[in-house]
């Protein structure tokens, strides 16, 4: 008689207790899947801003890095070779044609880059003392659509001084 008490005793859980352990487990699993979405949602958003942010500068870089009659050129593949030439004729992400704003851009990864140059006497660059440089990076993640811009103004050494 004892030999059954003590099997008895150390008897598996219920069919009950276990039903409540797996629905415990299945709504731990279900808000732990929900984070990683979010997780990965948010990280996919971080290296798209991450990358339009370097486009958009190392594309100003470049601009401020070149001689000024070079300006309006694009060398693509950093061979020292232009590729293109930038235009003010309302095509390909130029705005307005005859603008004195000239524009270029392109896709990559997920960003679009837009760029112009405006020169300060109306699209005139010898007679400029200085431009306008902007860089616009816009990307489509899963909150919707986001656009970064970066401006800064270059001088043109010659003219220094001179307006």
């Amino acid at each position: 008689m004892t030999g059954w008490w003590r099997c008895r005793s150390v008897a598996g859980a219920t069919f009950s207790e276990v039903l409540v352990a797996m629905a415990l487990t299945s709504v731990g699993l279900v808000a732990t899947m929900g984070a990683l979405q979010a997780a990965y949602q948010q990280f996919g958003r971080g290296v798209l801003a991450t990358r339009a942010m370097e486009m958009a500068d190392s594309k100003l870089e470049a601009k401020r890095a070149v001689r000024w009659d070079q300006l309006l050129t694009e060398d693509f593949d950093q061979n020292g070779l232009p590729e293109s030439l930038m235009h003010d004729d309302g095509t390909a992400g130029d705005r307005v044609a005859g603008d004195g704003i000239y524009s270029a851009s392109y896709e990559q990864n997920g960003v679009t880059l837009n760029w112009t140059v405006a020169p300060n006497q109306g699209g005139n660059l010898a007679l400029s003392g200085y431009v306008l440089l902007e860089a616009r990076a816009s990307y489509r993640s899963h909150d919707g659509d986001h656009e970064l811009r970066v401006v800064t103004l270059r001088a043109n050494a010659v003219l220094a001084g001179h307006h």
